[in-house]
């Protein structure tokens, strides 16, 4: 008898800080889908974000990763794109990913932003050919316009995807981080223990 295929989402990002936005995302992805787990996913050195002053290290970050999701037995963290040297490609980690476990699909989750670049990323049909792409819908990107990207990637990628309907949470970690700088609290914004991970840490204070 063949086993069923797991189901596992991809939540990919430098979480600098990680907040309740993306934990949001990843349980409604879980819930919705269907899905078995959620990989978060921090990145090492992301190719269009090569320089980071002022920012929380790698294992910085990967730690506040695993302290905001450490008590949700759906969500995992993975390492799979953290590394200091060389840039991380989606294309990469999903042929590595499906390589070395077969009998499971992957949801690729990305905002709708992102969609609209998303042929001109590197490899843009092999990721299409490797998992299937999960677009959370944001307020400031219509129906009408969204609708018809998802048609022209089904049209000349072949790609498969799938709509989030999942609540806007209009926070960016950019914005957290000049909160912090400025002695803002982050309170119920960003997950308690990573709240004090930051201050503990002294991540992005201005002194």
């Amino acid at each position: 008898m063949v086993g069923k295929c797991k189901k596992k989402g991809i939540m990919g990002g430098t979480f600098d800080p990680i907040h309740i936005g993306h934990l949001i995302l990843g349980e409604n992805a879980c819930l919705q889908l269907g899905l078995d787990s959620i990989l978060f996913m921090p990145s090492g050195n992301p190719p269009h974000k090569p320089h980071r002053p002022g920012r929380a290290t790698t294992m910085q970050r990967v730690e506040m990763v695993r302290l905001a999701i450490e008590d949700n037995p759906h969500f995992e963290l993975s390492l799979a794109e953290t590394h200091d040297q060389g840039y991380t490609y989606t294309e990469e980690t999903l042929r590595r990913l499906t390589a070395e476990n077969p009998d499971t699909d992957y949801y690729f989750i990305m905002g709708a932003d992102s969609l609209f670049q998303f042929e001109h990323w590197k490899g843009p049909e092999e990721i299409c050919r490797l998992a299937t792409l999960v677009v959370a819908v944001r307020d400031h990107v219509s129906e009408k316009k969204l609708d018809a990207q998802i048609l022209h990637l089904k049209e000349i990628l072949g790609a498969r995807i799938e709509k989030l309907d999942t609540p806007n949470i209009d926070i960016s970690s950019e914005t957290l981080r000049s909160w912090i700088a400025s002695g803002h609290s982050l309170r119920y914004y960003v997950p308690n223990p990573v709240i004090s991970y930051i201050e503990e840490q002294r991540i992005y204070s201005r002194n």
